[in-house]
């Protein structure tokens, strides 16, 4: 992976301060796709897979 951990850090901070400040534009959203596709590949993925997972499993299972 060429980018450090570090690259990714910043694009997820960038990232969270325009959603707060709702000024999230189209180069924005494109940032936000980058940091998402980046964050596909760091080693974090597989945790949050697993969070997301478990987090709808659990949505499903008070729904229904």
């Amino acid at each position: 992976m060429a980018l450090s951990v570090s690259a990714l850090v910043l694009f997820g901070v960038i990232c969270i301060i325009f959603i707060r400040n709702k000024q999230l534009k189209i180069g924005h959203a494109i940032l936000a796709a980058l940091f998402g596709f980046m964050l596909n590949q760091s080693t974090a993925a597989k945790p949050i897979q697993d969070f997301l997972s478990q987090l709808a499993k659990t949505i499903s299972g008070v729904a229904s």
